[in-house]
């Protein structure tokens, strides 16, 4: 069993930055990826930004490069999503999400909401 409970979501203006947090807790053995995604109604989720834990290594959705940083705590439990120059096209659900080796099934959080308005 795998918890991830998000935060740092709210309204924003454009132009602005806000930060998401992510902490994963329970059997978090093997945990080898963490990302986000967001979902706007009615659309497919979508990867904004990934990161492997052992390696560091990052991806990033094309209409987000540039603009969002992904990273990790010093444990690897915890993933953040610092989010500059925000744009109303940003504006949705955003999902932590982590992966596992040896076959295991993801795991997801219940969503931050991330609006960007005037």
């Amino acid at each position: 069993q795998v918890q991830l409970v998000e935060s740092g979501g709210g309204l924003v203006q454009p132009g602005g930055s806000l930060r998401l947090s992510c902490a994963a807790s329970g059997s978090i053995f093997s945990m080898n990826n963490m990302g986000w995604y967001r979902q706007v109604p009615g659309k497919q989720r979508e990867l904004v930004a990934s990161i492997f834990t052992a390696s560091g290594t990052t991806n990033y959705a094309d209409s987000v490069k540039g603009r969002f940083t992904i990273s990790t705590d010093n444990a690897k439990t915890t993933v953040y999503l610092q989010m500059n120059s925000l744009k109303p096209e940003d504006t949705a659900v955003y999902y932590c999400n982590a992966k596992f080796s040896w076959g295991r099934n993801a795991a997801w959080g219940q969503g931050t909401q991330v609006t960007v308005s005037s």
